[in-house]
């Protein structure tokens, strides 16, 4: 992977970050990581905005622009949406629940037997990570002191969920049920209602 497209997927990750803290990442100096920044600012991908620090000089923060986020948009999204408003337009919306579900059972299923093969819910968590990553969702497992975050710094399906809200119930209904006699899942950050992200609180049943 080039040096600028694995600077996009950090900043995709974390949302915001310094050229001190990519410098972290990359293993490289502050001014190398500032000149890649400069480059990739040029080309319309990132901006800055400067946060005022209690002592010193503001910290400049970098964060990607739209087109940035364009460069992890599923190439197929026009087509999806397509087919979802062609299925609303001769089917109405139980056309558009029946394909929902159809969609939610088989991630389920192969989401079941993927987790079948872990027992600890913390393996389980982690399988999942596995999985969301290779559907491109870019996921990732934080322990708290009550049970975990699973963060999705990418949704392969935004566009589609946009056109039909169905998917990201979807979503949440899988998670929930794989699940459901081990922990609580709430979507607590939503990507298409304006975040970053999709961000999911997992609180350990007692």
């Amino acid at each position: 992977m080039k040096t600028s497209d694995k600077i996009l997927d950090i900043i995709k990750r974390e949302g915001q970050i310094t050229a001190r803290q990519l410098a972290e990442h990359l293993s490289i100096t502050t001014m190398g990581a500032r000149q890649h920044l400069q480059m990739l600012e040029n080309e319309g991908l990132i901006s800055f905005n400067d946060i005022k620090m209690k002592v010193g000089r503001p910290a400049r923060h970098w964060s990607l622009t739209q087109l940035g986020h364009n460069q992890f948009i599923d190439r197929h999204q026009d087509l999806s949406i397509d087919i979802l408003t062609s299925i609303d337009e001769v089917f109405g919306l139980p056309g558009i629940e029946q394909i929902t579900a159809q969609r939610e059972a088989k991630i389920l299923r192969r989401y079941q037997q993927y987790l079948s093969h872990f027992h600890t819910t913390e393996e389980r968590l982690r399988a999942l990570v596995q999985l969301r990553e290779q559907d491109g969702y870019m996921a990732e497992l934080e322990v708290t002191a009550t049970g975990y975050f699973l963060t999705e710094n990418h949704c392969p399906i935004c566009f589609a969920a946009k056109q039909c809200p169905q998917l990201c119930r979807s979503e949440l209904n899988i998670f929930q049920t794989l699940f459901k006699d081990e922990c609580d899942i709430q979507r607590q950050e939503h990507i298409i209602q304006g975040a970053h992200r999709c961000r999911y609180k997992i609180t350990l049943h007692l």
